[in-house]
């Protein structure tokens, strides 16, 4: 009953798609387990290669390394003929370097955001890989869509919208997330508007561009809400976190466990763009008075050491391995909403189960 989603060559048996979370959160444990249960899995390229052991002295090198090594694992997990995908965002220092590098590695699908991808068509000419952006307004989405065609005759193989309830970055203005209610911008108008216009770019271009709606989609209530709208799947990152298979530690999981909807806060990430995380004492500390950076790791671009509160790369490994005192840790806006810790298999089940159960009431 549930419709897999099709992107060029490559299937999945369900919509559903695990959002790519760094560092070190989504690598190929998630990844892999997530395409094996048949939805799509994301391999974050945010410091992938945070565990090599030349990372501190050559991160550029390590993380290049790495992404061959957790492409092929993801694949030993996942089986043959899965989709594994990677989220590579705009806003990294050597963002056309990692592209190309898993482009060589023969990714199947790239999701990218974090700024707009207006050149990514450029670094898969010639290769299997497909590529998605990430949207946060219909805006956006025509921008871009209209650069590829214009300049690389390319239509998006699938888009991502992300709307404002998701965790990590945030494509919109701090203004926006508090803004009054009514004045918010709201996932639900957002898809209605890029679903329409991608529907027209389907019968003017003859492709099939499924659209993902993204960003505090927690059940399978919200999965069917969103597929009414038109969306042809879901992304999910928060309760992904909360599954035996993460690649994060069990202290970075329990945290999730352990949050309330009091605990969610935005903050002004060092690299200029508003995040939502869960506030701890890495937060309270950083309010009171600015953390020395020993050492720049060159991950993003817009970040400026020298005004920055903190380096975000020591702070994002800190929380992965476990060290919350002094790491920062991304949530989305329903983390308060996670009670245990389960498995890929059971999740994926039970989305898929109440999806069904909706879908069937509402036929």
């Amino acid at each position: 009953m549930i419709k897999g989603l099709k992107i060029g060559d490559k299937s999945s048996k369900y919509p559903i798609i695990q959002g790519g979370m760094g560092v070190g959160v989504s690598l190929h444990r998630l990844a892999g387990t997530v395409s094996r249960e048949g939805g799509i899995g994301v391999l974050s390229a945010a410091d992938i290669g945070y565990l090599e052991p030349d990372f501190e002295t050559n991160p550029k090198e390590a993380n290049m390394r790495a992404i061959k090594t957790e492409i092929e694992k993801a694949r030993k997990i996942a089986g043959p003929d899965k989709i594994i995908a990677a989220n590579i965002m705009v806003a990294m220092t050597d963002y056309a370097g990692l592209v190309k590098e898993f482009v060589k590695q023969g990714i199947d699908l790239i999701i990218s955001g974090a700024g707009l991808p207006l050149n990514l068509p450029e670094f898969i000419e010639g290769s299997k890989t497909k590529i998605a952006p990430i949207v946060s307004s219909l805006r956006c989405c025509q921008l871009i869509v209209k650069t590829w065609r214009r300049k690389y005759n390319y239509v998006p193989d699938m888009i991502v919208i992300e709307g404002p309830k998701a965790g990590g970055h945030l494509g919109f203005k701090r203004e926006e997330l508090f803004a009054e209610e009514g004045s918010k911008p709201e996932l639900e108008k957002i898809t209605s508007e890029v679903v329409s216009f991608v529907r027209e770019l389907e019968k003017e271009t003859g492709k099939e561009i499924p659209v993902i709606a993204a960003g505090g989609v927690w059940d399978g209530s919200d999965m069917n809400r969103f597929m009414q709208l038109g969306a042809d799947g879901v992304q999910m990152a928060t309760r992904f976190v909360a599954t035996n298979e993460c690649d994060a530690s069990d202290a970075f999981k329990n945290a999730y466990v352990q949050a309330t909807e009091e605990d969610v806060q935005i903050i002004d990430s060092p690299v200029g763009m508003p995040g939502r995380a869960i506030r701890n004492e890495f937060i309270k500390q950083k309010e009171e008075k600015k953390l020395a950076i020993t050492k720049c790791y060159q991950c993003i671009k817009t970040c400026n050491v020298k005004d920055a509160p903190y380096c975000i790369t020591k702070a994002l490994i800190n929380a992965v391995k476990g060290n919350l005192d002094e790491g920062l840790i991304f949530c989305g806006s329903n983390v308060g909403r996670i009670k245990e810790i389960v498995s890929v298999h059971d999740l994926i089940q039970e989305l898929v189960t109440e999806y069904e159960t909706l879908a069937v009431r509402t036929a």
